[in-house]
């Protein structure tokens, strides 16, 4: 497995280079967004707005009807707990094309509640006009900005930053509306997004060994989410169907799957895995997944319940997953 440093902070100079009217946002967490460089590059088309969320959501808006592509970074839970009405009046009810990039998504940062959006796929989602993307790896983050590009108004990122891993072919990247295809199968079908793909990978790995036949499929787009190849395949699913998501069971992937099998009148059973309807603690990741139950232990645990049946899989069974350090030159703080 590659491991990445940076990828946003170096592929977004990059994408910038011969669009002009591409402009950059931050709120006073330049370094900890990954767009230090895009500052130094790109001096002119920079803007430092200070602790002022609000402000800066409008303001990009402001910049929209302009004719610029503003793209707002900081942490996920300072854009939409903070700005939500300015969102939804400067942003998403004239339907402009902001680009909101969120970072610290759920459990990947110990910071604790007040840094920890857990909701906000929930939130955003709910808004007229708005579309959500997430990424899960290296491939995700160099191809979401030729994604967005193509989009008629707002977009809401959920993004990676620091050391990541590539899990998925460079050659092959994200594709708007489309989940990614990682294992056939027609036992069950795990849909995973974020962070938890890699842990699906090393949990369905696993369990193929052991005779499981299972369709894996990365969730990118989650709003709007019409992709008739993941209904198809649930339907076409012995057991049924497991979402596996680094955000609340209530309003997130899970929910988007129920809701869509409840409109194709699809009988199958459907598992949702994510945060319980609880605030989380300060912790590492592999801790927050480990006690929440979003890991590879807790995904082969639900599998075994489902079909009735032990497979004796341990940790040490299971490849290895990326631990970034708590302390790097690839971010800015221990967040």
């Amino acid at each position: 497995m590659d491991i990445l440093s940076r990828v946003h902070a170096k592929n977004l100079v990059k994408w910038a280079k011969d669009r002009p009217n591409v402009c950059v946002l931050s709120a006073d967490l330049t370094s900890s967004t990954e767009i230090d460089l895009f500052r130094d590059t790109y001096p002119d088309r920079f803007f430092s707005m200070g602790v002022a969320e609000q402000n800066m959501l409008s303001f990009a808006g402001g910049l929209a009807r302009e004719g610029f592509i503003p793209l707002v970074h900081t942490f996920a839970v300072f854009i939409y707990r903070r700005a939500y009405d300015q969102i939804a009046m400067s942003i998403a009810y004239p339907n402009l094309p902001v680009r909101m990039f969120g970072f610290l998504p759920g459990v990947t940062t110990p910071g604790g509640a007040t840094h920890q959006a857990i909701e906000d796929i929930s939130v955003m989602r709910s808004l007229p006009n708005m579309t959500i993307l997430e990424c899960g790896d290296a491939t995700d983050v160099e191809s979401v900005l030729d994604v967005t590009e193509a989009i008629d108004g707002p977009v809401y990122i959920r993004m990676l930053r620091g050391e990541i891993p590539r899990l998925f072919n460079a050659n092959e990247p994200m594709k708007f509306g489309k989940a990614r295809t990682l294992t056939e199968g027609k036992d069950i079908v795990v849909l995973s997004s974020g962070i938890c793909t890699e842990e699906a990978m090393r949990a369905v790995h696993a369990l193929e060994e052991k005779g499981l036949s299972i369709k894996h499929m990365h969730i990118s787009t989650l709003k709007p989410f019409n992709d008739d190849g993941v209904i198809e395949a649930i339907a076409k699913s012995k057991y049924g169907v497991i979402t596996l998501e680094n955000h609340s069971v209530i309003g997130g992937l899970g929910t988007i799957i129920a809701e869509r099998m409840a409109e194709e009148g699809i009988g199958k059973k459907l598992y949702k895995m994510g945060i319980n309807d609880t605030f989380i603690h300060g912790a590492s990741k592999q801790y927050l997944m480990k006690e929440n139950k979003i890991d590879a232990m807790a995904l082969i645990e639900k599998i075994e319940n489902i079909v009735g049946e032990r497979f004796y899989i341990n940790e040490d069974d299971l490849e290895k997953a990326f631990i970034a350090a708590v302390h790097s030159l690839a971010k800015a703080e221990a967040l």
